[in-house]
């Protein structure tokens, strides 16, 4: 028998509706001009995923009769399906019913379910309000925001602008759409002085006040076309970061993007920008390949040496450009950057050494889930390259690593059934389909002669075999460890 509902009733949701539609830029740091009252609003959280599960127990604590839809299964979302009932929310699952979309006061959208089914759609034109969970959180919080979006590069500016913050002594809060999403910040017992968050164009999309003290936008290339009807859409959203900033706000630019700088002209934040290209005289950070040099408006030149970077390839000295400049935008200190920059590590399944078998070099970078970030893997390697690719694909143009593919690598081997790669490669360089990760290791070891290197770099979601590309970087590295077990390792073989 079903629960009674928390919807019951036909509740005006006036006021909730009058604040979320406010006009207006809120203080710059500060949101609480767009908070909405929560307590007894009929609350409906579409999406079940990390951030949707953290949203529902936030509006919990804040009074709201929470109901939550997903159209997995009890069984497919494990023990947050328990916890959830245990907090008092009630659960739609294996599917949306309409009229919960138009019963809500207010409507909090996961970034993994699309704007467009049809139930969002409805409780629009019934003038529902529609909100992200970052949207969410940021009229929560006071605090300033240091916002990272791009095609790539964004879990490790995040990261490594953090630790440059914590390192200068700052007090940090780190995550978004890495780790801890926002909204389970917003109650945490022992406040930071600086967000730091990660921010997808999903998150993006359900925004409407949401304005970062310091924005950071590192490359626009085509991504997520299945989501979007073109590249043009997609990269609109991705400039949604910068729409209500303003001349008090700062602008972290990637000036060799020529997506970037066609778009930059309308924004109104200051700009800071790095490059690969330009003399240090035209940009904020210009990227050498042994430091940054620095050259901040109303401040010294500085070098910040690379020497101890332990991110390899050209984009990642971009990214520690991009992240130095929006640290110092936040208050970090030059010795802080330095510190931070020296210490960091590049986290799992981002071209993470797994170990050299016989003198090949295994490298798991399964979170190249697009085109440009295979590229870009590719580029930082050195002698020939055996590529694993394959799963959903994304919309990506794999046309253009055709130049690429025929100088550097010697064989494409699909794991799985990918017609657009094998199309898009084949006549360039062998493309060989594979059932299995065991397969896929197996093979390109034995296609591999020593000094070269196995690239997991999939240019594809995992969703069609795997929950996620941590699960499919985990299945690579227990492959290759598998193999490496029964062969001799070589002598610089990464510890495990």
């Amino acid at each position: 028998m079903r629960a009674p509902s928390a919807f019951a009733g036909d509740r005006p949701a006036a006021l909730l509706r009058k604040r979320a539609k406010r006009a207006g830029a809120p203080h710059p740091g500060s949101s609480a001009e767009h908070r909405v009252e929560l307590e007894n609003r009929r609350v409906l959280v579409v999406g079940l995923a990390r951030s949707g599960c953290a949203a529902a127990r936030f509006l919990r604590r804040r009074g709201a009769l929470v109901r939550a839809t997903d159209r997995a299964t009890p069984a497919e979302l494990g023990p947050a399906v328990a916890e959830l009932s245990r907090l008092g929310v009630e659960l739609e699952l294996g599917g949306h019913r309409e009229v919960s979309f138009l019963e809500a006061d207010l409507v909090v959208v996961s970034p993994g379910v699309p704007l467009t089914i049809p139930e969002l759609a409805a409780a629009r034109r019934r003038g529902v309000p529609v909100i992200g969970e970052l949207e969410l959180a940021f009229r929560f919080t006071a605090e300033p925001i240091l916002a990272v979006t791009g095609t790539n590069g964004k879990t490790t500016v995040t990261e490594l602008a953090g630790a440059m913050l914590a390192a200068s002594g700052r007090k940090v809060f780190v995550g978004g759409n890495i780790g801890t999403p926002l909204i389970a910040y917003v109650d945490a017992a022992d406040p930071a002085e600086v967000l730091v968050v990660e921010v997808s164009s999903f998150q993006l999309d359900s925004c409407e006040t949401f304005r970062p003290r310091v924005g950071v936008l590192l490359n626009l290339t085509a991504d997520h076309l299945d989501r979007y009807p073109d590249f043009a859409a997609y990269a609109e959203s991705k400039m949604r970061l910068f729409c209500r900033q303003g001349p008090e706000d700062v602008a972290v630019l990637n000036a060799d993007d020529p997506e970037i700088e066609a778009r930059s002209g309308r924004i109104a934040a200051r700009k800071f920008r790095f490059s690969r290209r330009l003399a240090a005289g035209g940009v904020e950070a210009a990227v050498g390949a042994e430091e940054i040099a620095l050259s901040l408006p109303g401040g010294p030149r500085a070098e910040i040496p690379l020497q101890d970077f332990a991110a390899r390839g050209a984009h990642n000295r971009e990214n520690a450009a991009a992240a130095a400049l929006a640290a110092l935008a936040c208050g970090a200190s030059l010795e802080g950057v330095r510190r931070g920059l020296a210490a960091y590590r590049p986290g799992a399944h981002r071209l993470e050494p797994i170990a050299v078998v016989e003198g090949v070099t295994f490298i798991n970078d399964s979170k190249a889930t697009n085109v440009d970030a295979v590229r870009r893997g590719i580029e930082s390697l050195t002698g020939p390259v055996v590529l694993l690719m394959g799963g959903i694909d994304k919309g990506g143009d794999f046309d253009s690593l055709r130049g690429l593919a025929a100088e550097r690598v010697r064989l494409v081997l699909l794991l799985g059934e990918q017609e657009t790669i094998r199309r898009a490669l084949s006549g360039v360089v062998p493309v060989r389909g594979v059932a299995t990760m065991r397969e896929a290791v197996e093979e390109a070891f034995a296609r591999s002669p020593a000094g070269g290197t196995v690239l997991l770099a999939p240019g594809c979601a995992s969703f069609d075999r795997y929950r996620d590309y941590r699960e499919r970087g985990e299945d690579f590295r227990r492959e290759v460890r598998r193999l490496a077990a029964h062969r001799r390792p070589s002598p610089s073989e990464p510890e495990s």
